[in-house]
């Protein structure tokens, strides 16, 4: 198997979208939003994908100013390609990318807890969230 890695936002929706459902991130994302889905895609700062031939199999999706942090808002990876080295990838590659400055942060999916600690990630205890309907 040869994996292909690619920088852009320009992705066909529709891959994406079975990307999310097919790694499970698609139960925490609001990818049945089309306008939603499209602007995440559109709008983040840097998206690396993993590719196994024309099928998308990766993502990182990161907003950032590329010097200082860096929120990696995504990582999903395929559940067939699992275990494989693919998002850890993902993560090296995105790291490449960014100043040698930059902080990598991100919130975690409850069952990846054990995953990110061995990739360099440690835990940070003044991490506050606001959900959409708290604005205002």
């Amino acid at each position: 198997m040869s994996i292909e890695y690619r920088i852009g936002n320009q992705l066909d929706l529709e891959a994406v979208h079975v990307l999310y459902e097919e790694s499970t991130l698609g139960e925490r994302r609001p990818i049945h939003n089309p306008d939603i889905l499209r602007g995440m895609i559109e709008h983040a700062s840097l998206i690396i994908t993993a590719w196994d031939g024309g099928r998308l199999i990766g993502i990182s999706r990161l907003l950032t100013d590329f010097v200082y942090v860096a929120y990696l808002a995504d990582l999903a990876v395929h559940r067939e390609y699992q275990r494989q080295g693919i998002g850890t990838a993902l993560i090296q590659k995105s790291r490449e990318a960014l100043a040698p400055t930059c902080f990598l942060t991100l919130l975690s999916a409850p069952l990846a807890n054990e995953y990110y600690p061995r990739l360099g990630f440690y835990p940070h205890p003044r991490a506050w969230c606001m959900d959409p309907s708290q604005s205002g």
